[in-house]
């Protein structure tokens, strides 16, 4: 979709005009039913500097220019477009980046860069990496672009940027997307003006920009062989048993809802270990491999993060990573504009999108109103926030409001932790989640045991990691996150009984697979949904053992831990339901940490008598 589109000449008439902003303004209220305040005084800005570069008779006065392109699958808009063709004829087309920024400073992350948007300083996508993903993203989905060989040349221009020859923001760390993306600044009016002319050299009178916007969203064949290549090559993402058969189902949906555009449902149901990571990424993978337009969702960043990043492997193409979206992407989404929606940890969906949960209407609703096809992958018994929305019950509602066929599976067989099903069912029982046939234990071959001091924890999940770096500390969400020391290891946040460590830094997307990041203790947020071979889990204050019972104290959570925040409010309201909410979740928490490890789990109970419990209920085990 584009929201102003016109020619060179009509674009230089509206700007002299003073009109441009109303112009842009009224289209995008009709198009997108809302006011972009924000947005007006960047729009007045951005055009004045656009206007001077476009002032050039060697620009042809009836090249396209287009304002706000929304790019097929995402949320993101190209803020400047300009189409014509070149010296042979060729479609050619030049995407623009604008940026009001006046300075930036370098960070240590690929394609990264910290500046002042937003009221703060934020970390965000360098203006050349934004623009040359943009142009990869139109590359890969868009039928028009690539039958017709329509040529895309990105670059970014930051007009109130006077980029000194020493600045970070065009430091050689950024050099492989600069290359890619030329970056403009303040005083450059001349070098872009260049830059359009070596490409534009003579006007289409908008067809092309009609084409980009009315093209087939379809996945390029570039971008299917990239991603067969990538799964392949990786042993993390086998099926097996039931996991190929959901996966089977889930294709033969996907097809018929591509074939005859009847909405399609499917919830897939499974504990931790199950597989419904693996289904999902295979799904993403091979459905597109099917020319079927597909994206893989999660709320939590942390493992379509580390997902990418294992199947990426040693390929470059990051704008892959286009692929895996948060579950707050698909607000302004249209009705069936994508062939799958691939949502794992659907239990974790919130209702509402945005920083304060006041965007959209519904997740649920909208992922299933994006998708012809939606998949759900959920564990009901791994909600660990307090805005957790996500379930079955839900979806079915949401599906019906839509008019969508809904079937439903379960996949049994437990992967994890040996294979152990008696140990998923014997910690139920163990934390008083329900009661189940396994009181007395479980299978032994899974190496469960109760540490007696925090250090030696520590030690043991040190000299378990040594083997391949796959075991990692964790721990309940019971000690502060000091924000001045969330990228240093020297800040210690967690001390008890003697271990002083670092909370898992927060300059890092794949905290789970990080070389030296079992020197942090992960919480939940960085490891749900993500296995281990061996976890050393740390339970704090917030779960204790009192008069026969587990108690669970949601006053022991530390101040910065965002998934009970509101439980207080709640308590002086309705004290019954707002401790049945904060025991679900607190036990759901220790149960998702506990379930990480694949081969054993070790833990310290902050409080002695939940200590001595577990030793006892694993006792009773090993006397059977």
């Amino acid at each position: 979709m584009i929201i102003y589109e016109s020619t060179k000449e009509s674009f230089l008439n509206s700007v002299t005009n003073d009109s441009i902003t109303d112009d842009i303004y009224k289209i995008y209220q009709k198009k997108l039913g809302k006011s972009p305040e924000a947005q007006i005084r960047s729009w007045t800005n951005s055009m004045e500097y656009m206007y001077k570069v476009l002032n050039d008779s060697e620009i042809p006065d009836n090249a396209g220019v287009a304002i706000e392109f929304t790019i097929p699958t995402t949320s993101k808009r190209i803020d400047f477009i300009i189409s014509g063709f070149d010296e042979k004829d060729s479609d050619s087309v030049i995407i623009i980046e604008l940026k009001q920024w006046e300075s930036a400073k370098k960070v240590d992350k690929d394609g990264i860069v910290q500046t002042f948007v937003g009221k703060r300083q934020r970390e965000v996508a360098h203006p050349s990496y934004q623009a040359w993903s943009y142009a990869s993203l139109i590359e890969d989905f868009n039928e028009s672009v690539q039958e017709d060989k329509i040529s895309l040349y990105p670059c970014a221009y930051l007009h109130n940027y006077k980029i000194s020859e020493d600045d970070p923001i065009s430091d050689d760390f950024y050099k492989e997307y600069i290359d890619k993306a030329p970056l403009y600044g303040n005083g450059d009016v001349i070098k872009l003006r260049n830059f359009i002319k070596k490409y534009i050299k003579k006007g289409d009178n908008e067809r092309i920009l009609y084409k980009i916007e009315h093209g087939k969203i379809r996945p390029s064949k570039r971008l299917q062989d990239v991603l067969n290549g990538m799964l392949e090559n990786s042993e993390h993402f086998i099926m097996v048993d039931e996991q190929k058969v959901t996966y089977e189902l889930a294709k033969e949906m996907a097809r018929d809802s591509y074939i005859d555009d009847k909405k399609r449902v499917l919830i897939v149901e499974g504990g931790p270990g199950t597989g419904k990571s693996v289904v999902a990424v295979n799904l993403l993978v091979n459905l597109i491999g099917d020319d079927l337009v597909s994206l893989y969702v999660t709320k939590n960043s942390a493992p379509r993060n580390v997902y990418f990043k294992q199947l990426k492997g040693s390929y470059t193409q990051k704008y892959i990573s286009n692929l895996f979206k948060s579950s707050g992407s698909f607000i302004n989404a249209e009705s069936n504009e994508i062939d799958a929606v691939i949502v794992d940890e659907a239990h974790r969906l919130n209702k509402k999108s945005g920083l304060y949960g006041n965007q959209g209407e519904n997740q649920i609703k909208e992922l299933i109103n994006a998708g012809k096809f939606s998949i759900f992958f959920i564990d009901p018994h791994q909600k660990v926030h307090i805005k957790d929305y996500g379930s079955i019950e839900e979806i079915e509602k949401c599906a019906e409001e839509l008019n969508a066929e809904v079937r439903k599976i379960r996949l049994h067989s437990q992967f994890r932790c040996n294979g152990s099903d008696g140990y998923l069912s014997w910690l139920d029982d163990v934390l008083e989640i329900e009661d189940t046939a396994n009181y007395d234990g479980f299978d032994y071959d899974y190496d469960f045991e109760v540490i007696d001091s925090p250090n030696e924890l520590r030690d043991l999940i040190f000299e378990k990691n040594k083997i391949n770096n796959k075991s990692r500390l964790l721990a309940g969400y019971c000690w502060k996150w000091e924000k001045e020391g969330r990228e240093n290891t020297d800040i210690h946040d967690i001390e008890i009984d003697g271990l002083s460590m670092s909370w898992n830094l927060g300059n890092t997307d794949t905290w789970a697979i990080d070389e030296d990041s079992v020197n942090e203790i992960g919480c939940i947020h960085t490891s749900q949904g993500l296995e281990f071979d061996y976890v050393g889990v740390i339970i704090g204050e917030d779960m204790r053992f009192e008069n026969g019972k587990i108690i669970t104290d949601f006053n022991k959570r530390a101040v910065t831990d965002q998934s009970l925040r509101g439980i207080k409010k709640m308590y002086k309201e309705n004290p019954d339901k707002a401790q049945k909410t904060a025991d679900e979740i607190i036990k759901n928490t220790y149960k998702t940490l506990m379930t990480r490890g694949m081969k054993g789990c070790y833990i310290y109970c902050a409080d002695n008598n939940l200590q001595n419990y577990f030793k006892n209920r694993l006792n009773s085990i090993k006397m059977s």
